[in-house]
């Protein structure tokens, strides 16, 4: 069995000894775009693609920093490497835990500049938290006992063709990017 996975631009990536080198933005957007939500079990196909895209979105309309917008979109990129586990089994992994955040500190590092603030992982939580109630609702059909948080974004669950998801993502992503690098500067 090999030690790497093979990603979507052809690079050998180990997922246990994860080098941000090769972390790249057209293997995040494409798997994202691939990969569905809830393990499946939803009504109808929605990816952690789109779902980062929303993140983003409602980040952006909530008047979030262009950081906390790239945050939100690149907030399951490690996903794309090392897969996601229902939350019930996750709580029983804590390596898989320390691993994943692991990852994303290094995800972050690498097109942040630096790992999130516990000020901007709330404001991360938030939103997805806010998302996780709407996909319960609509694309699981469950009845939610708490009232729906606000969105300030049109949330729609339309399918869409997974290179329309992957090419927005990107898209999405070198706007979000050059902001936060000419930010830097």
């Amino acid at each position: 069995m090999s030690e790497y996975i093979t990603t979507y631009t052809g690079k050998h990536f180990k997922p246990t000894e994860p080098d941000p080198e090769l972390f790249d933005i057209a293997d995040i957007a494409h798997a994202l775009s691939l990969i569905c939500r809830g393990n499946g079990h939803v009504k109808t196909f929605w990816s952690v693609g789109e779902h980062c895209i929303c993140c983003a979105k409602e980040a952006k309309a909530r008047g979030l920093s262009d950081r906390m917008v790239l945050a939100c979109l690149l907030h399951d990129a490690s996903e794309c490497y090392m897969s996601d586990v229902p939350s019930p089994f996750k709580k029983e992994l804590p390596e898989y835990n320390e691993r994943e955040e692991r990852m994303l500190c290094m995800i972050y590092e690498k097109f942040l500049g630096s790992d999130l603030t516990p000020e901007e992982k709330m404001q991360l939580n938030a939103i997805d938290k806010a998302m996780l109630w709407y996909d319960l609702t609509f694309l699981l059909g469950e009845k939610q006992e708490s009232e729906a948080p606000e969105l300030h974004i049109d949330l729609r669950y339309e399918v869409r063709a997974f290179g329309e998801v992957e090419e927005e993502y990107r898209r999405i992503f070198e706007e979000q990017l050059i902001t936060v690098q000419n930010k830097r500067i």
